[in-house]
């Protein structure tokens, strides 16, 4: 499975109806909405007012990514986004299986992200719970960052856990997702591409999603 996430948050939101109008029309296949609180990382985005106007603007997954201080208490407001995945981080959950099983509950996929600097064995005992592991390939709450090379060696590792475990859990990675690392990334196990600046602020951004697409699936 090859995807492509595109990140709201490299959008112009000064003209977002006409980004959300490139996004639809394109071969796009998930939203990637990236929620920060300025405590779990050092940045403010944007809240559930905003993401509620962005979900009646399109009919494509929403992959709601919370960057958050006790994402757990806000399951319901995901769900009644009409979210298909949930994204809590693994650094933020002091009873991460209990969160999975929320999510579930909710209705929507369990995706759970790990921080460069976090170990991918840390999932070991949870792996087959989960639908999504997301590795960040940069440092979370920032956008347009440099992608950090030993992020190849991290998706190969989970990559082997996921496999050997039998789980059927998808690899999503979040940033630095361009035309130089998406091949290298595929070719160590990827199945999500979120992208920001990659796309967002492209002269043709429609074109440059199926530019990545036909990159990983050649």
């Amino acid at each position: 499975m090859n995807l492509i996430a595109p990140s709201l948050l490299a959008a112009d939101f000064s003209n977002l109806r006409d980004e959300m109008d490139w996004f639809n029309r394109s071969e796009a296949d998930w939203l990637h909405l990236d929620v920060m609180d300025g405590v779990f990382v050092p940045n403010i985005s944007f809240g559930f007012p905003v993401l509620e106007h962005v979900a009646r603007m399109t009919d494509k997954p929403l992959d709601v990514h919370l960057m958050i201080v006790q994402p757990e208490k806000w399951v319901s407001h995901v769900r009644d986004l009409g979210a298909a995945v949930m994204n809590v981080h693994q650094e933020a959950c002091v009873h991460l299986h209990r969160t999975v099983q929320q999510i579930h509950e909710a209705g929507m996929k369990a995706a759970v992200t790990l921080n460069p600097a976090t170990p991918v064995e840390t999932l070991t005992d949870i792996i087959g719970d989960v639908d999504v592991v997301m590795l960040m390939t940069v440092n979370p709450g920032f956008g347009a960052q440099k992608f950090i090379p030993h992020s190849l060696d991290k998706v190969r590792r989970l990559r082997r856990l996921i496999d050997e475990s039998g789980s059927k859990a998808l690899i999503e990675v979040d940033g630095g997702v361009n035309r130089q690392t998406i091949v290298p990334l595929h070719e160590a196990g990827v199945d999500v591409f979120v992208a920001g600046s990659a796309l967002f602020g492209k002269p043709d951004p429609v074109a440059e999603v199926l530019a990545l697409k036909q990159m990983i699936n050649e």
